[in-house]
């Protein structure tokens, strides 16, 4: 009993030292973030990260082979990079792949929107915000998350290429993100298809110049990336890729069948 008292005691201890909690917006993350809690405050806190990566888990373990999107929320439609995402994903959703987004506007609309308007299958894996975030109307299925790190973890997961439209500071940090997993060896080397070429041209640039010309990245770091604003190569470059994985186009088309 000594012994159980001792470790409840240990596990109740107060932290150190205090500091003013950092101010934090009222979603998971922002509280999570904001500095220490009690142990056993942190101990719920895991849990509820846990349940919320089981929620996506649930969500969309039955997909098929998925093609992930990334781009800027504020494009609305008629913009051309929204129009864009609309074709592409369509020319993905034709070929047999489930076309996977953030689940919000702009260009996860678009790209949802290319695949649902012509029966094919979409998902989403929406974000609560500050600013609150709802999930497009062009959903067959979505799951709002709390926690960014949940999110970006399903969003890769179940993905097997990444397709990078223009976007804002979440789609470079999505975009480096997998240029990461894959440099690293944690991530297969899915393809990763940067599109809007005028859009990304000084990026590139930068990276070329800048990163490899001081030895931040190798030459090789270079390749994981293709550029085009053609969806048809876009699809052919992603199915080359992935027929290695056995993933053909028939295969595809045979997965989808038996579906329904």
């Amino acid at each position: 009993m000594s012994d159980i008292v001792k470790l409840l005691k240990r596990i109740l201890k107060p932290i150190p030292f205090k500091i003013k909690r950092f101010p934090y917006s009222e979603t998971g993350e922002g509280k999570f973030l904001s500095g220490r809690y009690s142990r056993v405050r942190e101990f719920f806190l895991v849990v509820k990260i846990a349940v919320e990566f089981i929620k996506g888990f649930r969500a969309f373990h039955f997909l098929g082979p998925g093609v992930t999107f990334f781009g800027s929320a504020r494009f609305e439609a008629g913009h051309p990079y929204y129009e864009l995402a609309r074709k592409t994903a369509e020319a993905f959703s034709k070929v047999g792949f489930v076309i996977i987004t953030g689940g919000g506007p702009g260009i996860m609309e678009a790209a949802n929107r290319g695949a649902f308007e012509n029966g094919f299958p979409t998902v989403g894996a929406n974000i609560k915000l500050p600013m609150e975030q709802k999930p497009n109307p062009f959903l067959d299925k979505f799951v709002t998350f709390r926690y960014f790190f949940v999110r970006k973890v399903i969003l890769v997961k179940y993905s097997m290429a990444f397709i990078v439209l223009p976007g804002g500071y979440g789609t470079m940090d999505e975009f480096f993100e997998a240029l990461t997993l894959i440099q690293t060896g944690k991530l297969y080397k899915f393809p990763v298809i940067l599109m809007g070429k005028d859009y990304w041209a000084s990026c590139i640039e930068w990276l070329e110049n800048t990163m490899l010309a001081n030895g931040a990245i190798s030459k090789e770091d270079l390749s994981f990336f293709f550029v085009t604003d053609d969806p048809e190569q876009a699809v052919k470059k992603v199915t080359e890729a992935t027929s290695t994985l056995g993933v053909t186009p028939k295969a595809l088309a045979d997965f989808r069948l038996s579906e329904r």
